[in-house]
């Protein structure tokens, strides 16, 4: 039987969709769409093995609507582009038959090929569901997310598993044909991770790795047939929320042990290397920031060096990184400051830009004031002089507030010192 045993019980009906209750039980939010004909452009994000494709094929069929699939992996403009003319020949907005596109791993899609959709999703050309394993605020193009509702899939917890597990024992034709008796489920469970794809694949695996007639299956034998091979599943596919994040927090905790355990598992589970080191990228500037700026600079190199040198010898730029950003001062000074003036700037709006900081290339603005009373600070000791550069309604607002560490103190002195009193350093 060549067809994967996740891929043969791959649910027919709502009815048969385990999990994600919140979306698809009785006063679900999906379930509260469907029975009042109300079915916006949508994101299912969620980590790997929760349903994503299944429950975006099973609302197609149950609004009866055409349904056409396609893999951001494989996809161009050109393919999204054919798929839209054929869809604009199924119906149009407020269509029954108006057509359902479904594309996995959207967040790989380039910002061209996400513009690409803006016009037929506005129009209603076609109901847009895309599937997602990172967060689409930093994936997905803005014109594109205000276009769609997001809906969070979560992992399938230990009940659900279970019942996954019984409903292939009982249904499955191969399965029965083995006469496979589960006696234990913990290790497979544990295995899974909520990934009810991951917890098939296992249990696939350790059955073709038998001969016996009937096969018992115990938290032993799943274990001794899949090792460390477990980590391999999905190596092709998404990559585990779980081991990124204990990954990114033992580097903030300074835990360069941890950290480069954690960046092992990653690597023998064959984890996209470009992906490690641009997390890595990111958490030099949200985690250790002004505390030591050199760890932005490596963390860059290191992005473009294992892009160029690729695994296997990638492992070693991504170990030195990992193990010089654990082992560095922290501060998130650099992303609290940007937070806290884009909540202001959400909260005042576009105030007024300062007469005095304004450029002046006319006669005429020149002549309304702009650019008047402008001090160079060049021209005054110490290359600083006192004047307000922020606008009058938020005047002496802190934004950066230094971290406690060696470099920001010294920062933060030179600033007190140039500043006095006028802000809260």
């Amino acid at each position: 039987m060549n067809t994967p045993l996740a891929e043969r019980m791959r649910p027919k009906t709502l009815n048969d969709y385990f999990g994600q209750q919140h979306l698809v039980g009785p006063s679900g939010t999906l379930t509260q769409m469907i029975a009042h004909g109300v079915f916006p452009s949508l994101i299912f994000w969620g980590p790997p093995g929760t349903g994503k494709t299944t429950l975006a094929q099973l609302l197609a069929q149950e609004k009866n609507r055409p349904f056409y699939q396609l893999s951001a992996i494989n996809t161009g403009v050109k393919e999204i582009r054919e798929i839209l003319q054929k869809a604009a020949q199924n119906g149009g907005l407020f269509s029954a038959k108006n057509p359902i596109l479904f594309i996995d791993e959207i967040h790989r899609f380039s910002k061209s090929q996400q513009d690409s959709l803006l016009n037929a999703v506005e129009k209603g050309v076609v109901t847009l569901i895309g599937a997602t394993t990172e967060n689409p605020s930093f994936e997905v193009i803005n014109a594109l997310l205000s276009r769609c509702q997001v809906y969070i899939l979560n992992p399938l917890n230990a009940s659900e598993l279970k019942e996954i597990l019984d409903r292939a024992l009982q249904t499955d034709r191969f399965l029965k044909e083995r006469n496979i008796k589960l006696q234990e489920d913990k290790a497979l469970l544990e295995l899974s991770g909520g990934d009810a794809r991951k917890m098939l694949s296992i249990l696939e695996l350790v059955i073709q790795a038998q001969t016996d007639v009937p096969l018992v299956i115990t938290n032993a034998l799943v274990l001794e047939t899949i090792q460390h091979k477990s980590m391999l599943f999905d190596k092709k596919g998404d990559f585990h929320y779980d081991i990124i994040s204990a990954f990114i927090k033992s580097i903030r905790g300074s835990d360069p042990n941890a950290a480069v355990y954690w960046l092992a598992r990653m690597i023998e589970a064959g984890e996209d290397i470009k992906f490690i080191a641009r997390r890595l990228l990111i958490l030099a500037a949200e985690d250790i920031g002004i505390a030591n700026p050199n760890a932005l600079v490596l963390a860059n190199s290191t992005f473009q060096a294992v892009s160029v040198v690729g695994y296997p010898e990638g492992r070693i730029l991504l170990s030195e990184c990992a193990l010089y950003l654990a082992s560095s001062p922290k501060s998130n000074s650099a992303y609290t400051a940007i937070t806290a003036a884009q909540k202001t700037v959400a909260e005042t709006g576009n105030l007024g830009i300062p007469l005095h900081l304004r450029n002046a290339p006319t006669k005429m603005m020149k002549e309304l004031g702009y650019g008047a009373h402008y001090k160079y600070a060049h021209d005054f000791e110490n290359n600083f002089v006192d004047q307000e550069f922020l606008p009058q309604a938020i005047a002496k607002t802190t934004f950066y507030k230094p971290g406690n560490n060696p470099k920001e103190a010294q920062l933060k002195n030179y600033l007190k010192n140039c500043w006095k009193d006028k802000y809260d350093f």
